[in-house]
Order: structure tokens, then C-alpha cells, then sequence
């Protein structure tokens, strides 16, 4: 983990005045007046529209639409001291991206990303043997206990219905 959380990233410009769409946002870390990182520079979000889930962003020193094109695809960062407390059993995707997966000890593979779907954010799990990623639904009844200091995510493989 680093001192940095991936808050979205850069989409298409929106208008003439160097604001852009935000893609894969996530949620509380994209405030007016904050600061974020974005292609390796320090910038200050000027302005802020939209929704929660689809903001529309103009940052300090931007203020054409080729300014907000040739920051297209970049990551918007965010300090990771600035993001808001989490309460129990949530992580940030960082987090639990990398983690190795397991059943009661048994290995399953690695989780390569968080998946925000409608019903629930879910686990995309490499497997251990290849073959199709595994989706692991962030619910009690399929994960056990994730140990964030040991990096391993224990699930219930029974209940994904997988044997």
C-alpha cells in the first residue's frame, strides 16, 4: 500500500473550460478545493459538477478542452491521510488488491481487483490452476475473514457454489 488512493480516473473532456469526466470514481475522495495527484502533479480541483457517481472535474491551471485531453486515461490520486475513516469490515480496493485467497487453507488464487457491481462490490480472483477469474461477492456468507496484516482472504468456496 502506498500513501496514495486511486480516487478514478481521467475521461473525455467535458465543455471548453478544461473540465473532464471522471471515470470509476470513487465516492468522498473528489471534494472541490481538494488536492489530488494526477500524471505525477500536484493540482487542486477548482471545480466540481455532476453526481456522486458521474463528476465532472476541472482542475487548478486547466483551462482548455486540450488540457483536459492530454490528461485522458491518467489516475486521479488522492493522500491516503485525507480519504475519510472507514468503518468495519470496509477496505479501500488497494487494499485487497494483490491479496492471496483461500479455502480453510486451501489455495485459491490472487485477487487482481475490486468490482463494484448494482447488488455489491465483489473480489475478481486469478485462480490458482488458471482458467476463468472468480468472482467473490464482498458478503459475509462468502468471505470468512480478510487479514489485511498476512494478506490472505479466507471464503467459503462451498457457498459460491464451486464444490
Amino acid at each position: 500500500m502506498s500513501g496514495w488512493l486511486r480516487a478514478g480516473i481521467v475521461g473525455r473532456p467535458h465543455g471548453l473550460d478544461g473540465s473532464f469526466h471522471v471515470i470509476s470514481p470513487v465516492a468522498g475522495l473528489l471534494a472541490a478545493g481538494e488536492s489530488v495527484r494526477v500524471a505525477g502533479s500536484d493540482r487542486r480541483i477548482a471545480r466540481r459538477a455532476g453526481f456522486e457517481a458521474r463528476p465532472i472535474l476541472r482542475l487548478e491551471g486547466d483551462e482548455d478542452r486540450a488540457a483536459a485531453e492530454a490528461m485522458r486515461g491518467s489516475e486521479i490520486l488522492v493522500a491516503r491521510d485525507r480519504a475519510p475513516e472507514l468503518g468495519p469490515d470496509e477496505w479501500w480496493a488497494d487494499e485487497l488488491e494483490g491479496c492471496t485467497v483461500s479455502d480453510s487453507g486451501r489455495d485459491v488464487g490472487i485477487v487482481t481487483r475490486l468490482l463494484e457491481l448494482p447488488s455489491c462490490e465483489v473480489l475478481e480472483v486469478a485462480r490458482a490452476g488458471g482458467g476463468d477469474a472468480l468472482l467473490v461477492p464482498l458478503i459475509t456468507d462468502a468471505v470468512r475473514d480478510v487479514d489485511l496484516e498476512r494478506r490472505v482472504i479466507d471464503i467459503d468456496m462451498r457457498f459460491l457454489g464451486e464444490e
